[in-house]
Order: structure tokens, then sequence, then C-alpha cells
């Protein structure tokens, strides 16, 4: 086990920290969280809108009309329908923070090309006609939300980059010093967006007359989908949950190392099963592995799923020390937060707890899949729920209001309890045995010192 740990910390974690610092991720991330606060909102809609409650449906229609459900939807298309529109935006404004120019004008030039880059064309059936065609029209709204999240990104990221190098290579206009500064800002940034978008435009020009014919499908082809078959896979979630735990064993943020990777592959796989929930909620849903399975099934506690560790040192500890850190990590640890642990038992680069520290995630990403792949347990419903949800509670919203989900969030606790407790007792002993040792050695000085 020394081997191992030598290994995480010559190996591993000085890659994982040039991972945590690029800024590329570290923007991703950022400009994807933009998007949760408006994704909550628009899920407190989905949750009223399909309650199951027997007879909910006539009751709402008899006082609200017959079109009550399209009506109450309506939040649901303006948060969840703009996903990539804002983290466009965000990704963009958080990359040009870092990089200390405009961010303001970076995220406005950002959506712009993202709009640039979206072809304006609708599928269209005309009456008695058997055939759809494409025709022109509004901003499409499958593009607009999380089918173009990865388009929105990557241009998110050239735009900035484009536009920053012509900032600090000061190729701008100057207005003089009396003009306004909001003024002298747009100015400023006149020709580093006339480049962006000049570069966007002749790109898709480029692209239209390719068999890709647009920077959706280009994408889509190149990189969504296989991307999103491996993360959507039983395997990919093996992989995810085993790396963000060793980060964790590192001392490193191992969720949002790996989240700034894997986040939008979920999110999309996420939305995916929301549009199909959306339009009926008794449908077979697509996606098991979503950003929901990870939140609400493995993590119950925080990564690791240490909530069970909480509460067993909480109840079964000798050592003052492990039971008073249970009292004070079991409250976090109901809302998903888990530092108190991770570092104040400590879990990192500790060779005993590490083990079952990415054991347990790893068993519960098999039972968890396999429970849903086989309709014992209902899948994630799409339904944005926070992550500091309290289980029980998120695993009954998050599949739609199915009992079933929180069923296996209880089954998962147990079993995380179950692998724990022979390690925890191990330390615990250790614990105790330091202590007593203390005690003894106190007590002795004492004495002596009485004499």
């Amino acid at each position: 086990m020394d081997r191992f740990i030598r290994v995480l910390e010559e190996h591993v974690m000085p890659v994982a920290g040039r991972i945590a610092e690029q800024r590329h991720l570290q923007a991703i991330r950022d400009g994807i969280i933009l998007s949760m606060p408006l994704l909550i909102i628009g899920s407190l809609f989905l949750i009223i809108g399909f309650l199951p409650i027997p007879g909910y449906n006539e009751w709402m229609a008899k006082w609200f009309g017959e079109h009550w459900l399209d009506k109450l939807l309506y939040p649901v298309g303006a948060t969840f329908d703009i996903m990539a529109l804002v983290v466009s935006f965000g990704v963009a404004y958080r990359l040009a923070e870092k990089y200390k120019v405009d961010a303001l004008s970076a995220g406005a030039i950002s959506l712009a090309a993202f709009l640039l880059a979206t072809p304006y064309q609708v599928p269209f059936t005309p009456e008695g006609a058997k055939e759809t065609i494409m025709v022109s029209g509004g901003i499409p709204v499958q593009w607009v939300g999380s089918k173009g999240l990865f388009v929105a990104m990557i241009l998110a990221i050239v735009s900035t980059e484009i536009y920053r190098k012509i900032i600090q290579k000061n190729i701008v206009i100057q207005l003089p010093d009396g003009v306004p500064p909001a003024v002298a800002r747009s100015f400023v940034a006149l020709i580093p967006g006339a480049a962006v978008l000049g570069v966007v435009w002749v790109v898709r020009l480029i692209l239209e007359v390719t068999p890709f014919e647009s920077f959706h499908n280009i994408v889509s082809m190149l990189l969504n989908k296989p991307l999103s078959a491996l993360g959507g896979s039983l395997f990919g979630a093996i992989v995810a949950v085993l790396l963000v735990q060793l980060l964790w064993s590192t001392g490193l943020h191992g969720a949002a190392i790996v989240g700034g990777v894997m986040g939008p592959i979920w999110l999309s796989l996420m939305d995916e099963n929301r549009m199909v929930f959306q339009q009926n909620p008794n449908a077979e849903l697509p996606n098991i592995i979503t950003a929901q399975f990870f939140d609400l099934w493995i993590y119950i506690g925080g990564s690791g799923a240490t909530l069970a560790l909480a509460l067993t040192m909480m109840l079964r500890a000798r050592s003052r020390q492990l039971k008073n850190l249970g009292r004070l990590a079991i409250a976090p640890g109901i809302f998903n937060i888990n530092e108190p642990i991770t570092f104040g038992m400590p879990i990192v680069m500790n060779p005993l707890l590490i083990i079952p520290f990415i054991l347990v995630p790893i068993v519960l990403v098999i039972v968890s899949y396999v429970a849903m792949a086989t309709g014992l347990v209902a899948k994630p419903s799409g339904v944005a729920v926070p992550w500091t949800t309290p289980f029980i509670i998120s695993g009954y919203l998050a599949t739609g209001g199915k009992i079933s989900g929180s069923i296996l969030q209880i089954v998962n606790f147990f079993i995380a309890f179950a692998i724990y407790y022979p390690f925890l007792m191990i330390w615990d002993k250790q614990k105790a045995a330091e202590e007593q040792a203390d005690a003894t050695i106190s007590g002795g000085a004492g004495t002596t010192h009485s004499m």
C-alpha cells in the first residue's frame, strides 16, 4: 500500500494538479455552473407538472383549463432550451476573466459567434405532404439547448482565444480619454469581434458545401456521439468514479476535475431524458447515466458516499476524535458535503481508508446501473434536483415521483455502511490506542510533576 501511495504522490498528483489548474477546463466547469440555477428553476415546474397523485391532472384541468400543463411548462422552455446560449456566454466570460481582458465583451462575442454558426432552419411538414423539408425560420430550439452544448463550448474557447490575442497585441481602436469607459470598451472590442465573427462566417460557408453542412453536425459526428456513448456506459461510469476517487485521495477536488470533462456529456444525457419525460412521464427513458445518477445515487454524502461513514463514526466509534468528527460531519453529509471527513479523518493519503473510499462508489455504480437497466428502479427523469438535496427525498424527485428511486438510495447507503465498517473499526482501534497512550503519558507526566 505504501508503494501505491508513492505512485499517487509522484505520478498522479502532479498530472492531476496541472489538469485542475488548466484554465480552459476551469472555464468550461464554471460556464456550465452558470446554467444550473436556471435548470433547477425549470425542474421545479417539471415536478409540479407531473406530480404522481391520482386525479391530479383532472383537478388541475378543472381549475386552470385544458391546456394548463402547456402553460405551466413555459418556464421549462425558457431554462432548459437555452442551455447552450447560457454556456456559450458563461464559458467565454470565465475564460476572459482568467486572461484579464474584458469578460463582458468576450461573452457577447462568443454568443454572437455561436448563433452565427447555427443554421436557422427547422423541419417542416406541409399539410398533406409525406416528407419533411427544412425551411428557414427562427433560432432552432434543438441547437440552443443541450444538443448545442459542445459547439457552444468549443466556439466560446476559440472566440475568446482570438479575442484576447488581438487585445493583447493592442490591435484595437483607441478613443480619447474623455470618452465614457463603457463606450471606449465597446470600440476596443470592435476589431476583435469582427475578426471572430469573420472567421466563424468563413468556416460556416466552407462547411455548408461539405457533407457535414454545419458546425453542429461535424461536432455531433466526431465528438458528441462517441463521447456520449462512452460517458453513458457502465464502463465509462466506473472509469469516471475511479478517477474522481483517486484524485480526492491525493487531496484534489476529483469531482470538479472530472466534471469539467464529463459534465457536458452527462448534462446532455440528462436533458435527453427530460425531453422524453416531458412528452410522456411513463415512457421508457433513454439514459441511465446522467448528472443525477452520480450526484444522487452514487455520492450519498459527497464523493465516496461518506454519509454512512459519518453516521457510523458518530454511533460506533470508541475514539473521541472520530466520534466528535462524526458529529461534526453528519450535518454537512446530509447535504452531500464531505470535506470534513475527507480531510478530517483524514481519508486523503490514508492507505487504510483509501481502499473503501475508492471501492464504495464503484460498487454503487454497478448496483445502481443494474437496478435501473433491469427495470427494478426508475431511471433519472431529467429533473435537475440540486446535488445538495438530502437522499431519499432526492431519489423520489429525480425519478419523477417513483419510490423505487428512494429505495435504491437506502440500499446504497447500507452497502456503503457494510464496506466502510470493517475499515473504520480498524482505524478507530488505532485512534483509541493512540488516545489511551497519550492519556497515559499525560497522567505519568502529571504524577512526576506532583512529586
